[in-house]
């Protein structure tokens, strides 16, 4: 829902068209909402409370992605589960591997919305760029995914969809804690993940939930383009690490580049961030960095950025990120002199200020790149090439 005021980029996302053939999805849904939902189909208490606990086992730790292979529920049940339900899984329209090892999937919804997530390997961990919604709303001047419309919220289902199908991907099936390719997650991708917030939530609580995906909150990361109203319900209700899209440190340049500025301004946001549950020097609030030539990169604004930051005495890390050029932007990365000087600054304040080697470039998979290639092609030719592909197998 908008939120009022005087300046409101969110428009009213697009409701979720149900799935064709009835079906209830379970995958995204809570340990209760399991239960309930078995019960509602008429399994008696019991018996729902029995088999939701196997189910949330069989899709959590084992993968499944049908109940013909759940061998603690009867034979005789499955069909039954099969006809009122699905263990539902994005459909991969395209993936590709750059050069660097990073992957990113082009997937689309049941109701065919397309929207992309990266998964981004390391040599200690590995991490997975997660979408929130189909499109985004925010209209920041630097980013391709910020020049596409919104459609609508991404489900918690969709959201856990991702994480699942990385998973299969990487054949990490079944889950355990060690060894695990995919360590890390980061809401980053495309959508504004504090406009869905209660499916994020809920999302996350499945990913972190011990018995589930069993990732620890210490490794995922939230990024915001700075909702102030939703940040503290972001720490006490979630609970994960905090990244915080600044990019700018003056008022005429973020209104420019990150127009939800002009609605919370840099001093109501970084007061946000200091009251922001659970920030302190262990858990540091990631402040996000675009280097933009003549925009944003003077001495001057890296000074003005360790002022702002011991203004409010926040625990703080900065990541300066080398713009990643897309077709028709305005903007050009800074020099690689300048934002080593930039990062000087700030380092010899104290303050860590590491410059993001860009990833998956070649792959329009570095930050602020993405946007889905579908959105470029016409439903139309869509359809023929999906025909065609079903006619070639």
């Amino acid at each position: 829902m908008p939120i009022p005021g005087h300046f409101d980029p969110v428009p009213v996302a697009r409701a979720v068209t149900p799935r064709a053939d009835g079906r209830i999805d379970l995958v995204g849904l809570s340990k209760d909402e399991l239960r309930e939902t078995l019960a509602a189909a008429g399994l008696e208490p019991r018996q729902a409370k029995l088999r939701a606990k196997q189910i949330w086992h069989w899709i959590y730790n084992r993968g499944a992605t049908d109940f013909s292979s759940m061998t603690d529920i009867a034979k005789a049940q499955h069909p039954w589960l099969t006809e009122r339900f699905v263990i539902g899984r994005p459909q991969v329209v395209e993936a590709q591997v750059s050069s660097d090892g990073t992957r990113k999937w082009l997937l689309r919804s049941d109701d065919g919305q397309d929207f992309e997530m990266v998964f981004i390997p390391d040599a200690d961990r590995g991490t997975l760029c997660v979408s929130s919604q189909v499109g985004c709303t925010l209209n920041c001047t630097f980013c391709h995914t910020g020049t596409m419309k919104l459609v609508r919220n991404l489900t918690a289902g969709e959201i856990v969809g991702q994480v699942m199908l990385a998973r299969d991907g990487l054949g990490e099936w079944p889950s355990q804690p060690e060894g695990r390719m995919l360590t890390n997650i980061v809401m980053m991708g495309m959508g504004e993940p504090l406009y869905n917030f209660d499916n994020v939530r809920d999302a996350l609580s499945v990913v972190m939930d011990g018995d589930g995906l069993a990732l620890s909150k210490r490794r995922i990361t939230l990024s915001t383009s700075g909702v102030v109203p939703m940040m503290a319900r972001a720490g006490a209700e979630i609970g994960v690490n905090l990244a915080v899209s600044l990019h700018a440190v003056t008022k005429p340049v973020r209104d420019e580049i990150v127009p939800l500025n002009r609605k919370y301004g840099i001093e109501e946001l970084l007061q946000a961030c200091a009251d922001y549950p659970g920030a302190n020097n262990a858990r540091r609030i990631t402040f996000e960095y675009v280097m933009l030539k003549d925009k944003n990169d003077s001495d001057d604004d890296a000074r003005e950025l360790v002022r702002l930051l011991r203004h409010y005495r926040l625990p703080a890390k900065v990541n300066l990120i080398p713009f990643n050029p897309w077709p028709g932007t305005a903007y050009e990365c800074s020099t690689p002199e300048r934002i080593r000087a930039f990062s000087n600054i700030i380092f010899e304040a104290g303050i860590s200020a590491p410059v993001r080697t860009p990833r998956g470039r070649d792959i329009d998979a570095a930050c602020g790149q993405l946007k889905t290639a579908a959105e470029r092609k016409s439903r139309a030719q869509l359809d023929r090439e999906a025909a065609a592909e079903a006619a070639a197998a």
